[in-house]
């Protein structure tokens, strides 16, 4: 099916998308769904090529395995385990696995989670200078890109203290983050599933010091979301608060249960249910609606044809919404942690290319940027365009109304471009002449033919986070599985890793660097040299 879907690409790549629109291809090439419009009428793909790709949800059995997955079957064969997520934002029903149902004990956590959260919010939990102002996320990877993202996207919604969040092992990060707090009205979250993360227990045991030298018992004032209770334990944070997830989530999935605590803290137990209902509104549309009206396969679809296909190797994700600003790094990391891949679920090489570069920013920034390259450059990028109809700043309608026309304004600018004529009589009208004349139109000329994508929502509410949120694991899922990638492994992550704990004591001067190739040794040197 690759194959022709290729040679279908051969006969159609050099066609003009603008020649394809019509009212009829408006109207087919959409989705909608509770709120979310989603329109690829601004791609190459006809019904021919449409039908083809929603054969490979068949071949690839796409259906089966998605219901494997929502079971709790463990589809994750490499680490044998389940993946189940979508139980995390789950009120009722069942879901078993190893013959035990799960969502008690989610329910059960999700009622720890929004108990401590009132009591954050009330100050019945305080730190020792009185009521929390300020709570410290320090996480990595999925325990720090969702939360920080989520908290910005729903700033409106705050209603707790300031969150802030720290990653990065490099010292300026937490440095930065602590000088401006005052530890006795500060918590602490330390989130790392096995409680080892070298660079989350570094920037923790840095925070625990600082703390310590104004806080009496700064233990008290520190969370840990975690499935260590040893590790918690001897850290100094008391069981009572710790937050525990099961090792069918992974961390880029991690967002719904307690990696979510500085989320609720901030927005509040009513808005952060709403969050979850948003994304559980998204399962069950992945689950029951047909695969040509199903946003998730079909944006997996669009995907497919652009990288895999037509070989672009990049793809662009543009929220005009400033408050999504962290959005592409988060989808970065879903997409490329998932998928980026070379060997396939069965242990074989891939036999096509896995997933694509995924970045971004936000319009109407990214258009003083890169969008020069993505216009007039000599690679495709297909672009994922998000718009809101509807800004949270009411008596600022007229920035919303100029970031509408300005995100609409691109993707027709890509598709119809600037053909040489008009270029010349622009040229003309500047009063060149001649060769400059020739010369100058030949810079103003657009290609245009470059697809893109177009994602409508209502506001950006926490129920339309949800949704988005979730509607993007759904489509990477297909993905993976059209690809044969078992999308929820991170073998590559661990290499780099291993190694950096085997160099960190060669830079501290106890260990010998001779074992090391002659680059790494002469860099270790220049590092080590007074």
């Amino acid at each position: 099916m690759f194959l022709e879907l290729k040679n279908n690409f051969l006969s159609v790549g050099k066609r003009r998308i603008d020649t394809l629109i019509d009212q009829a291809r408006v109207n087919i090439f959409s989705v909608e769904t509770d709120g979310l419009f989603f329109d690829y009428s601004k791609t190459n793909i006809d019904l021919e090529t449409r039908s083809k790709l929603l054969e490979l949800v068949i071949n690839t059995d796409v259906i089966s395995k998605r219901d494997a997955m929502f079971s709790g079957k463990k589809i994750n064969l490499s680490e044998d385990r389940a993946v189940l997520h979508t139980a995390l934002r789950k009120s009722t029903g069942q879901v078993f696995v190893d013959g035990e149902d799960v969502i008690p004990a989610v329910l059960k956590t999700r009622t720890r989670m929004f108990d401590f959260s009132d009591d954050v919010q009330t100050g019945k939990v305080s730190g020792q200078g009185g009521k929390y102002t300020d709570v410290v996320n320090i996480g990595i990877g999925g325990s720090d890109l969702g939360p920080a993202m989520a908290y910005l996207a729903l700033k409106p919604y705050k209603k707790g203290p300031k969150c802030h969040y720290v990653s990065n092992i490099d010292g300026a990060h937490i440095h930065d983050v602590l000088s401006d707090l005052n530890p006795e009205t500060t918590l602490v979250i330390v989130a790392s599933k096995t409680f080892t993360t070298i660079e989350t227990l570094t920037n923790a045991k840095t925070a625990f010091k600082w703390m310590a030298e104004s806080v009496l018992e700064p233990g008290t004032q520190f969370v840990a979301l975690s499935s260590s209770k040893e590790k918690t334990a001897e850290f100094g944070i008391p069981n009572s608060q710790l937050f525990g997830f099961e090792d069918w989530v992974g961390g880029r999935y991690s967002l719904w249960g307690p990696i979510g605590l500085s989320l609720v803290i901030a927005i509040g137990k009513e808005h952060f249910s709403n969050f979850l209902n948003g994304a559980q509104s998204m399962d069950l549309h992945f689950q029951n609606t047909e695969k040509s009206q199903n946003l998730p396969i079909i944006m997996a679809l669009v995907g497919i044809w652009h990288a895999q296909i037509c070989g672009y190797t990049t793809r662009a994700i543009l929220p005009y919404e400033q408050r999504l600003s962290r959005l592409p790094a988060y989808l970065q990391q879903l997409e490329m942690e998932s998928n980026g891949k070379g060997v396939g679920i069965e242990g074989k090489d891939l036999l096509t290319k896995s997933g694509p570069i995924v970045w971004g920013e936000p319009g109407t920034n990214g258009q003083h940027a890169f969008y020069q390259l993505i216009h007039q450059g000599t690679h495709i990028v297909p672009c994922e365009f998000m718009i809101a109809k509807q800004g949270h700043e009411a008596e600022l309608k007229h920035h919303h109304q100029l970031l509408q026309a300005n995100c609409l304004a691109q993707s027709q600018a890509l598709m119809s471009g600037r053909n040489i004529e008009k270029a010349r009589s622009m040229a003309d009208s500047l009063g060149f002449l001649g060769t400059e004349l020739e010369q100058q139109a030949r810079q103003r000329v657009f290609e245009g033919n470059r697809p893109s994508t177009t994602l409508v929502y209502p506001k950006l509410t926490p129920f339309c986070l949800g949704q988005i949120i979730a509607m993007y694991e759904h489509r990477v899922f297909v993905e993976g599985v059209i690809l044969g990638i078992n999308s929820f492994d991170q073998w590559g992550v661990e290499l780099g890793k291993e190694l950096a704990t085997e160099l960190a004591p060669v830079l501290e001067g106890s260990n010998s660097a001779t074992h090391y190739d002659l680059s790494t040794q002469n860099l270790v040197s220049k590092l080590s040299s007074k």
